[in-house]
């Protein structure tokens, strides 16, 4: 392998790393999120509170989409990123409405 190679090889090396790395925070990151939206979601439960909030979920896209926009990162991309995860908060939220309804 010559010089240019070697050096693009280490260099992929440490890119994959890095990403690697930042995978993890992700993960280790969406599962706090998730903890906490999970004790809203009993919370709301507990007191018979509609499972989503729509002005809120806009006001979080927006914000996201703002942050992305200051981050250098595709808007239309965490817009996506965020109504995913409020659909998959939703979805919990519904079903501690539903176990705490039995």
């Amino acid at each position: 392998m010559d010089d240019t190679a070697t050096l693009a090889a280490d260099l992929l090396k440490e890119h994959r790393n890095s990403i690697d790395r930042l995978d993890a925070i992700l993960v280790y990151t969406l599962a706090e999120r998730f903890k906490h939206t999970q004790a809203v979601g009993r919370l709301k439960a507990e007191h018979d509170l509609p499972p989503s909030d729509p002005s809120r979920e806009a006001r979080q896209i927006e914000r996201l989409e703002h942050l992305a926009r200051e981050a250098d990162l595709d808007p239309e991309f965490a817009r996506k990123f965020l109504n995913f995860v409020i659909s998959e908060v939703i979805r919990h939220h519904e079903i501690y409405q539903s176990e705490d309804a039995s």
